[in-house]
Protein backbone atom coordinates (compact mmCIF):
# COMPACT_ATOMS: atom_id res chain seq x y z
CA UNK A 1 0.00 0.00 0.00
CA UNK A 2 1.37 3.53 -1.09
CA UNK A 3 1.68 5.95 1.42
CA UNK A 4 0.52 9.29 0.54
CA UNK A 5 3.51 11.55 1.18
CA UNK A 6 2.26 15.37 1.57
CA UNK A 7 5.18 17.77 0.63
CA UNK A 8 5.68 21.14 2.86
CA UNK A 9 4.50 23.51 0.29
CA UNK A 10 3.01 27.29 1.65
CA UNK A 11 1.06 29.51 -0.88
CA UNK A 12 3.19 32.29 -1.40
CA UNK A 13 6.30 33.18 -3.42
CA UNK A 14 9.72 31.77 -3.59
CA UNK A 15 12.83 34.37 -3.20
CA UNK A 16 13.89 34.00 -7.16
CA UNK A 17 10.64 35.05 -8.04
CA UNK A 18 10.15 38.39 -5.90
CA UNK A 19 14.21 39.05 -6.90
CA UNK A 20 12.91 39.02 -10.46
CA UNK A 21 9.80 40.63 -10.02
CA UNK A 22 11.99 44.06 -8.54
CA UNK A 23 14.77 43.61 -11.04
CA UNK A 24 12.12 44.10 -13.60
CA UNK A 25 10.44 46.91 -11.51
CA UNK A 26 13.61 48.65 -11.49
CA UNK A 27 14.38 48.25 -15.20
CA UNK A 28 11.05 49.77 -15.72
CA UNK A 29 11.81 52.51 -13.43
CA UNK A 30 15.36 53.41 -15.15
CA UNK A 31 13.72 53.67 -18.53
CA UNK A 32 11.11 55.78 -17.54
CA UNK A 33 13.30 58.22 -15.47
CA UNK A 34 15.58 58.70 -19.01
CA UNK A 35 12.27 59.76 -20.34
CA UNK A 36 11.05 62.25 -18.33
CA UNK A 37 14.93 63.79 -18.31
CA UNK A 38 13.99 64.29 -21.81
CA UNK A 39 10.88 65.77 -21.45
CA UNK A 40 12.39 68.46 -18.93
CA UNK A 41 15.11 69.09 -21.29
CA UNK A 42 12.50 70.30 -24.14
CA UNK A 43 9.90 71.72 -21.90
CA UNK A 44 13.07 74.39 -20.94
CA UNK A 45 14.11 74.63 -24.46
CA UNK A 46 10.37 75.42 -25.22
CA UNK A 47 10.07 78.25 -22.16
CA UNK A 48 13.65 79.60 -23.16
CA UNK A 49 12.02 80.03 -27.33
CA UNK A 50 8.94 81.55 -25.82
CA UNK A 51 10.39 84.52 -23.83
CA UNK A 52 12.75 85.04 -26.49
CA UNK A 53 9.69 85.58 -29.06
CA UNK A 54 8.07 87.61 -26.31
CA UNK A 55 11.03 89.48 -26.05
CA UNK A 56 11.25 90.19 -29.97
CA UNK A 57 7.93 91.16 -29.77
CA UNK A 58 8.81 93.85 -27.04
CA UNK A 59 11.42 95.21 -28.62
CA UNK A 60 9.27 95.47 -31.92
CA UNK A 61 6.11 97.39 -29.71
CA UNK A 62 9.26 99.66 -28.23
CA UNK A 63 10.43 100.40 -31.71
CA UNK A 64 6.83 101.30 -33.16
CA UNK A 65 6.13 103.20 -30.08
CA UNK A 66 9.48 105.59 -30.17
CA UNK A 67 10.58 104.56 -33.65
CA UNK A 68 14.04 104.07 -32.14
CA UNK A 69 15.41 100.37 -31.29
CA UNK A 70 15.85 100.00 -27.48
CA UNK A 71 19.38 100.21 -25.92
CA UNK A 72 18.67 97.85 -23.48
CA UNK A 73 16.69 95.27 -21.80
CA UNK A 74 15.31 97.50 -19.24
CA UNK A 75 13.64 99.71 -21.70
CA UNK A 76 11.65 96.08 -22.81
CA UNK A 77 10.08 96.09 -19.34
CA UNK A 78 7.02 98.63 -20.15
CA UNK A 79 6.20 96.02 -22.76
CA UNK A 80 5.85 92.61 -21.19
CA UNK A 81 3.89 91.47 -18.59
CA UNK A 82 6.56 90.14 -15.69
CA UNK A 83 10.05 90.73 -14.73
CA UNK A 84 13.25 90.46 -17.08
CA UNK A 85 15.23 88.11 -15.25
CA UNK A 86 18.99 88.65 -15.06
CA UNK A 87 19.53 85.83 -17.54
CA UNK A 88 18.60 88.11 -20.23
CA UNK A 89 20.29 90.15 -22.58
CA UNK A 90 19.44 92.63 -25.40
CA UNK A 91 22.44 93.37 -27.93
CA UNK A 92 21.80 96.50 -30.07
CA UNK A 93 25.61 96.27 -31.56
CA UNK A 94 24.91 93.28 -33.04
CA UNK A 95 22.22 93.39 -35.25
CA UNK A 96 19.15 93.94 -32.81
CA UNK A 97 19.56 90.20 -30.82
CA UNK A 98 17.58 89.12 -27.38
CA UNK A 99 19.44 86.30 -26.00
CA UNK A 100 19.44 83.99 -23.01
CA UNK A 101 22.77 82.92 -21.40
CA UNK A 102 21.14 80.94 -17.94
CA UNK A 103 21.27 78.32 -15.63
CA UNK A 104 18.60 76.11 -17.93
CA UNK A 105 21.55 75.84 -20.76
CA UNK A 106 22.44 72.32 -20.30
CA UNK A 107 23.69 70.17 -22.56
CA UNK A 108 20.70 68.11 -22.93
CA UNK A 109 18.79 71.92 -23.49
CA UNK A 110 21.25 73.04 -26.17
CA UNK A 111 20.33 69.56 -27.91
CA UNK A 112 16.91 70.07 -28.23
CA UNK A 113 17.79 74.14 -28.95
CA UNK A 114 19.33 73.06 -31.92
CA UNK A 115 16.86 70.83 -32.94
CA UNK A 116 14.18 73.61 -32.61
CA UNK A 117 16.70 76.44 -34.53
CA UNK A 118 15.45 76.84 -37.68
CA UNK A 119 12.05 76.71 -36.99
CA UNK A 120 12.42 79.10 -34.53
CA UNK A 121 14.94 81.73 -36.13
CA UNK A 122 17.79 81.29 -33.34
CA UNK A 123 20.98 82.44 -34.07
CA UNK A 124 24.11 82.71 -32.29
CA UNK A 125 25.78 85.37 -30.66
CA UNK A 126 26.92 86.64 -34.21
CA UNK A 127 24.15 86.37 -35.46
CA UNK A 128 24.66 83.07 -37.39
CA UNK A 129 21.62 81.59 -38.77
CA UNK A 130 20.55 78.56 -37.63
CA UNK A 131 21.65 78.27 -33.92
CA UNK A 132 24.57 75.43 -33.69
CA UNK A 133 25.56 73.84 -30.80
CA UNK A 134 27.74 76.77 -28.89
CA UNK A 135 29.13 76.66 -25.24
CA UNK A 136 26.81 77.39 -22.40
CA UNK A 137 28.45 80.75 -21.64
CA UNK A 138 27.47 82.25 -25.64
CA UNK A 139 23.81 81.48 -24.89
CA UNK A 140 21.26 81.40 -27.84
CA UNK A 141 19.96 84.33 -29.42
CA UNK A 142 17.15 85.94 -32.03
CA UNK A 143 17.28 88.59 -34.24
CA UNK A 144 14.87 91.01 -33.50
CA UNK A 145 14.53 92.79 -36.96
Amino acid sequence: MKKDIKRNKRPGFTLVELLIVIIIIGILAGGMMMVAGAGTDKANATKIVSDLRNLKSAALMYYADKTAWPTKIGDLSAYIDRTISGDYEYNPASGDLVGYKGALLTTGVIEKLVDMATASGLCTKDGAIPYVKASQTDGVWMKVR
